[in-house]
């Protein structure tokens, strides 16, 4: 992955010039790497967890503009990504992925967050949102994986990173972006090697459909909540949407937003960041 390599590291190099911090903290064993910016506004610590095969940096053109409405703004590199090496015992279960952004919000942040997550992210933020609602502000879920769907449909999709050239990591690209960047398309064989590391084959290999929230957790959900889905959506079924429209509590906003594809803050990150802060706003957190 050398030309991802050095993209990540421009990216970081960018963020620091922006003040943003680049750390790391031990967690549950594991090498932990995230971003720290100090906000300027008052709404609570927003904490943000990327996708399968992604990291923190998939939010590099979030980070600062959340920060002016945010007193604090967290991305984190969840083991095996990024900037976080797999730990020494091997590739980390995704429950206990779960159990360590529990830990990191305890242990770095110690205050209650308005957590956001994007496509696995999502889904592991439902899940912590479902084990400890308490410290949750609010939650943010951005084609969020955790529906529970049918094992058909979860294994056409979970073979969708089963990527074993660069034709088929250019098809992954046209369904992680509404409009693939050309780069990616170009060297598509570093998105192969993106999705193939011990980390995500791991996960891959083991998550089932009972691993979603069942619907009876999700309408128990407290807190104000917010699930995103673009109309140009084209990994995630559309049947993920009906469940959640079906299960997730009255009060939460379910917004389809046209143009939007899986990952919208790399996209269309203005209209982004104005769509969470206009919510968090009409929910007075900001």
């Amino acid at each position: 992955m050398e030309w991802m390599h050095h993209a990540n590291r421009a990216i970081r190099r960018v963020l620091k010039a922006q003040g943003v911090k680049s750390e790391h903290v031990e967690l549950l064993g594991a090498d932990v790497h995230f971003y720290r910016a100090q906000g300027r506004g008052k709404g609570p610590p927003l904490l943000m967890v990327h996708g399968l095969g992604s990291s923190a940096n998939a939010f590099f053109r979030t980070v600062t503009p959340f920060a002016r409405r945010f007193s604090q703004v967290f991305a984190l590199d969840l083991p095996g990504n990024g900037f976080s090496p797999v730990p020494s015992s091997g590739p980390m279960p995704l429950k206990q992925m779960v159990e360590l952004l529990l830990e990191f919000r305890r242990r770095v942040i110690g205050e209650p967050v308005f957590l956001l997550g994007n496509s696995l992210g999502g889904g592991m933020a439902l899940t912590a949102a479902g084990l400890d609602p308490g410290p949750l502000k609010a939650l943010a879920l951005i084609a969020p994986a955790g529906a529970r769907l049918k094992e058909e449909r979860m294994a056409q999709l979970l073979q969708s990173f089963a990527i074993h050239d660069a034709r088929q990591a250019r098809g992954l690209a046209r369904k992680l972006f509404a409009r693939p960047p050309l780069p990616l398309l170009l060297l598509a064989d570093e998105l192969r090697k993106m999705v193939s590391t011990p980390t995500v084959k791991n996960i891959v290999a083991q998550v089932t459909p009972e691993d979603a929230l069942p619907p009876e957790a999700l309408r128990a959900l407290p807190m104000p909540t917010l699930l995103i889905w673009g109309q140009r959506e084209k990994l995630l079924p559309y049947e993920a949407i009906d469940y959640f429209r079906a299960h997730l509590p009255p009060h939460a906003e379910v917004h389809e937003v046209r143009g939007f594809g899986h990952m919208p803050q790399l996209e269309h990150p203005r209209e982004f960041v104005r769509r969470v802060t206009d919510f968090a706003h009409a929910r007075a957190l900001v």
